[in-house]
């Protein structure tokens, strides 16, 4: 299943939405920010999923969604894949419910970002390999982020069997990743356990791994 997602977010107006496949659609909640909610049980293995956001200067938008996501392998394959492709201009604040991957699926995931002239950006990951008991899953996660055209963060981790750090004695098997451009934001505090990292180009890249997700 294929499923494509168009949020487009101005300034004074409700947001835009389109969405083309029967996976993944979308709802806004309040004028500034949209949910996005899973209209089947995706994504499954073969499944694939696109979400390009437009944020226009002078505009504001809060991305959320209702529920968790849980990766599962397909009846052909395990794999499956979600794409991201974010240009803004405004202010945008990504912070979704975690992405569980179950039994031995293997979910890809990749965010293409493009920062214009005064835009600002929060945008926070949450992963999951595994249910109780489980340890078979592996998930893959780059960011590529620009700020007016130059390099500002190449990121890329994997977890779960299989991956570069998978170890039997104690392999992490979760991820929590905040990007923020500009760093500072004192309405929004960042979890102690992580490790920060500021940016040549501005902004700040905070991360954490452990074995199981506290919230």
């Amino acid at each position: 299943m294929r499923s494509d997602l168009l949020l487009v977010a101005y300034p004074n107006r409700f947001p835009r939405i389109e969405c083309r496949g029967g996976g993944v659609t979308a709802r806004c909640t309040t004028p500034g920010t949209v949910h996005l909610v899973s209209a089947a049980a995706t994504p499954l293995g073969g499944d694939a999923i696109d979400i390009r956001v437009i944020v226009e200067p002078g505009a504001r938008l809060r991305v959320r969604s209702a529920a968790a996501t849980v990766a599962l392998p397909g009846a052909s394959t395990r794999t499956s894949h979600a794409h991201w492709a974010i240009e803004v201009a405004g202010d945008l604040d990504v912070d979704l419910e975690p992405t569980v991957v179950a039994a031995d699926a293997r979910h890809l995931s990749s965010i293409a970002l493009r920062l214009h002239a005064d835009g600002s950006v929060r945008l926070r990951e949450r992963i999951q390999v595994g249910r109780s008991g489980e340890r078979e899953g592996f998930w893959s996660g780059s960011l590529h982020a620009d700020r007016d055209d130059r390099p500002l963060l190449r990121h890329r981790v994997e977890l779960g069997a299989g991956s570069l750090t998978d170890d039997a004695l104690g392999a992490p098997r979760a991820n929590v990743s905040e990007l923020r451009y500009p760093a500072s934001d004192p309405g929004v505090e960042i979890d102690p356990r992580s490790t920060v990292l500021a940016l040549g180009g501005g902004g700040a890249l905070s991360t954490w791994q452990g074995d199981r997700l506290s919230c």
